[in-house]
């Protein structure tokens, strides 16, 4: 079986990866902090002919999502394809002036810890199948700090320097790892934005398995 993990999977572009990836016979593994909403998602993603199984955890806890991954593992199979795309919380986004040292705990946790533990659970079977793509879906601030969005800011800036590390050290590996930005907000019917074209752009990188850093859309001003 060929499985494809998506960490932070909700209705948006979590279902979208799922659906986008299940036509060439991937089944999903829905990682999401709700074990219910994982399920339920799963589901509906099951009545249209994607394979798919919920999982809980929360990023912010490696062990629990060491843990969920190795599930998902036990589960469906060894994973190909690891997407990370949860969505950050609001109160990581306070202006740099107002940002302590506690307030970006939690973005760290979510951006650098969250990325290291699933890429450390993931890394040996990809390596014993001698292929893989990690995916890393980041909004605009991973390349344009802003000064009032300075927890995203700073984390997101880690996980880009975590992310093309990666690439590099496991290119000849055979496992191909990709940061996709997505400036504002994913936007339904939006031409480059909408959840069904931004999947079809992970899986352009996925089958390209060209170069580090993507861009969905022109990023905002």
């Amino acid at each position: 079986m060929t499985t494809m993990a998506i960490i932070g999977a909700g209705p948006g572009l979590g279902a979208a990866a799922a659906r986008r990836f299940g036509r060439e016979g991937f089944e999903a593994a829905l990682i999401s902090r709700d074990q219910g909403r994982a399920d339920a998602l799963a589901a509906g993603l099951a009545g249209e002919g994607v394979m798919a199984r919920g999982f809980a955890a929360d990023v912010r806890d490696p062990n629990a999502l060491a843990a969920a991954l190795d599930a998902a593992t036990a589960t469906l199979g060894p994973i190909e394809v690891l997407q990370y795309s949860p969505v950050p919380h609001k109160d990581f986004m306070r202006p740099v002036l107002e940002t302590t040292p506690s307030d970006l705990v939690g973005p760290i946790e979510f951006s650098v810890y969250g990325p290291v533990a699933a890429v450390h659970q993931v890394l040996p079977d990809m390596r014993a199948l001698g292929r893989g793509t990690i995916l890393f879906v980041n909004g605009g601030t991973a390349a344009v700090p802003h000064p009032d969005r300075a927890g995203t800011s700073v984390a997101f800036a880690a996980e880009r320097a975590y992310g093309q590390m990666l690439h590099d050290a496991l290119a000849d590996d055979g496992i191909h790892v990709a940061q996709l930005i997505i400036p504002g907000a994913i936007i339904p019917g939006h031409p480059r934005k909408d959840p069904a074209t931004l999947a079809q752009t992970l899986w352009s990188i996925h089958q390209d398995r060209r170069g580090f850093r993507h861009f969905a859309d022109d990023l905002e001003a």
